[in-house]
């Protein structure tokens, strides 16, 4: 049976956590250089809310600066990612490409739905020529409402998925395969917290164990 499996980006397939402090001390360096930032770069809080949309994440870690300063910087940040993955500072999970492999050998379908912008993902998707196993990348830009679940629904009506699975290491990942039918896969990574995984079908350790998951 031909199956679909829609991973998430940060923190499944990409180890986001190579990039993530060198950037956002980057982006603070910045704030401190304007004046508008005193403390230490908030690094753990950012490590907390890891998963949600950028918007979103400023809104977290400015809460007391204007929307000036938060797209200012969200700009920034951006810019300063896609040059760390450019540069090679980043890099994918083990295995990413081996079980790839196997899901195209064993006629599977390959989606990834991200809550990234669509700049970054093209940015991991280019360094590392993901295209060469991923049908298409799905950027939360796409949705209006920056709801996880409707972007894993359009990307099952444009491709008419009918069975299949979401990968990914967070609750929106596990909440958009159940709203949307698909089997839950959870990834215990970096960034996972175990009071999300344990709401998911599945949960895995290494990319490598869907060999023996996914059912062919």
């Amino acid at each position: 049976m031909s199956q679909s499996l829609i991973f998430d980006m940060d923190g499944t397939l990409f180890q986001t956590g190579k990039i993530l402090e060198v950037s956002l001390e980057e982006a603070f360096d910045r704030l401190r250089s304007l004046k508008v930032w005193d403390t230490v770069t908030p690094i753990e809080k950012y490590r907390e809310i890891m998963g949600v949309p950028l918007p979103k994440v400023w809104e977290a870690l400015l809460p007391n600066h204007s929307d000036e300063v938060r797209k200012e910087t969200d700009a920034y940040f951006l810019e300063v990612l896609i040059k760390n993955i450019r540069c090679g500072k980043g890099a994918l999970y083990p295995n990413v490409m081996e079980i790839f492999t196997h899901l195209k050998e064993n006629n599977c379908s390959i989606y990834i739905a991200s809550n990234g912008l669509k700049e970054y993902l093209n940015a991991i998707v280019g360094y590392y020529n993901l295209d060469n196993w991923v049908t298409e990348t799905f950027s939360i830009q796409q949705i209006e409402s920056l709801n996880k679940s409707d972007l894993v629904q359009s990307i099952i009506v444009k491709y008419g998925i009918s069975s299949g699975a979401v990968v990914g290491d967070r609750l929106s990942d596990i909440n958009a395969a159940k709203d949307n039918g698909l089997v839950s896969i959870g990834c215990n990574f970096d960034f996972a917290q175990s009071d999300e995984l344990a709401h998911a079908d599945i949960v895995i350790n290494d990319l490598i164990e869907l060999k023996t998951i996914v059912i062919q």
